[in-house]
């Protein structure tokens, strides 16, 4: 349980950036919705632990925090810029996640049994909302991956003086 914490802190970081890299635009208002989700699940998370008596892992979450900080200096083709490439990755990643976090509240419902020790639990909310999220996404990171991989990149001409 300290491994899925510490992936949808992982996962709400990387929502919460991609927002923040898209602000102003269709895309960093849809992304705002889904961070908030995504930040949601992972209190509700830390919740269901608490309540099912798990000790919480102190050092996986904060490693979660740093490996998705790490990640931000992947090349992306740009020094300092934000890249087409950058904002597919971002997506691309987000989507497995929310893939998996669907996933993840079908197992605690059904194969861990959590349904019947946590009944006022609505797993069905959260895993439509997982569905939602993702449906969300999707075209977003569909015409992300058009710009990125079949779109000339821009050239900047140099100023002429």
């Amino acid at each position: 349980m300290n491994d899925q914490l510490a992936l949808g802190y992982g996962w709400r970081e990387l929502a919460r950036r991609a927002q923040r890299n898209n602000e102003g635009t269709p895309l960093g208002d849809a992304l705002k919705d889904v961070a908030r989700g995504i930040g949601e699940d992972v209190a509700t998370f830390e919740t269901m632990m608490r309540r099912l008596g798990l000790p919480r892992s102190p050092v996986k979450p904060s490693l979660a925090i740093v490996g998705e900080r790490i990640a931000r200096m992947k090349l992306n083709g740009r020094i300092r810029s934000y890249s087409p490439l950058s904002r597919f990755l971002e997506l691309d990643v987000l989507a497995m996640g929310l893939d998996g976090k669907k996933l993840l509240w079908s197992t605690l419902r059904d194969l861990a049994g959590l349904a019947s020790r946590l009944p006022d639990t609505d797993f069905e909310y959260l895993i439509r909302r997982a569905e939602i999220q993702r449906e969300k996404v999707e075209p977003l990171r569909r015409q992300a991956a058009h710009q990125a991989f079949t779109e000339p990149p821009v050239v900047h001409a140099p100023a002429s003086g």
